[in-house]
């Protein structure tokens, strides 16, 4: 049953090691704070996707999803070395993405979100914009 289980856990996630790869390849502890940018808050329940990515910088198949706990923290042990592509989800907040080079034992990584920004429009004022600039209307050829 144990050997079922490991094998089970390896093809979880294609890619990021089972108990048995990370006897054999260097694997590395990653640590993840996701806060809030606007006061240093947690951010609890957010998603962090780790998708391992190839040395072409294309992102390979499969991928593992932590969730963060009520201090806005998750962590994975037996991270590949290499480049590997972090992607932080949490309703509410804009979607966070970033490669990270995991070359060391351990590594720390702090996310800080953003609240979403409003929508740009055309229609609304925008006198920051128009300030110092001004438009001569276009002139019509003249008629001869």
């Amino acid at each position: 049953m144990k050997i079922t289980l490991i094998f089970a856990m390896s093809l979880l996630w294609n890619g990021l090691p089972s108990p048995i790869y990370a006897q054999t390849h260097e694997t590395a502890s990653v640590h993840f704070s996701v806060l809030k940018e606007s006061n240093g808050g947690p951010v609890r329940n957010a998603g962090v996707v780790l998708h391992p990515v190839k040395k072409d910088g294309k992102q390979e198949r499969g991928g593992l999803e932590l969730k963060t706990d009520a201090e806005g923290n998750a962590t994975y042990d037996g991270v590949p070395y290499g480049r590997l592509r972090i992607q932080v989800l949490a309703p509410g907040f804009q979607t966070y993405g970033e490669d990270f080079e995991v070359n060391q034992p351990s590594l720390e990584i702090t996310v800080k979100l953003k609240r979403p920004s409003g929508q740009y429009s055309i229609y609304d004022e925008h006198p920051e914009k128009d300030k110092g600039q001004t438009r001569e209307p276009d002139k019509q050829p003249e008629k001869q």
